[in-house]
């Protein structure tokens, strides 16, 4: 039986977010465009979140940060476009989950799998915004944020021991 691919179309007032799932997840489009929409309130264009399996989260993983292995959240900003017509949704950039991840981390961690979903939801829109942890400094910055988006958003402190 073959991959069925469906997309939703979840349009808002300035961002459209668009939700491809190639693996069935029990978390609501709802919920991930309330979580988008957390981080990223002003934000004009268009927002694909993917859900993926294993083989493409490690295929995207290797390709463009040459790390040959499935992760939990890749962030992709968009390049801006050099010429949009004005009712054009232009691209802001892609985030891709891995259900498989997600789902082992979240056990691991002993998280619930919503909370575990929302914050990598919140960790990938972060860095679309252009925030890292490739620094003490940076990770210490873009984790507060973290802390004080998802505690918004009725979710624990996802830094905290388990």
């Amino acid at each position: 039986m073959g991959t069925v691919l469906r997309t939703t179309l979840l349009a808002r007032e300035r961002l459209s977010v668009v939700i491809q799932r190639l693996v069935t997840v029990a978390i609501d489009d709802a919920d991930i465009e309330r979580w988008v929409s957390a981080v990223l309130p002003d934000t004009t264009g268009e927002l694909t979140v993917r859900v993926v399996d294993a083989d493409e989260s490690a295929a995207l993983n290797g390709r463009y940060r040459d790390k040959h292995y499935a992760t939990n959240v890749l962030s992709f900003p968009a390049d801006p476009l050099p010429v949009a017509l004005e009712d054009e949704d232009v691209p802001f950039g892609d985030l891709v989950l891995c259900a498989p991840v997600v789902a082992s981390e979240a056990v691991e961690q002993g998280k619930t799998l919503i909370a575990h979903w929302a914050h990598l939801i919140v960790h990938g829109c972060l860095h679309l915004k252009g925030f890292d942890h490739e620094t003490a400094g940076e990770a210490e910055i873009m984790e507060a944020r973290e802390r004080d988006l998802l505690a918004k958003l009725g979710f624990a402190d996802p830094y905290a021991a388990a």
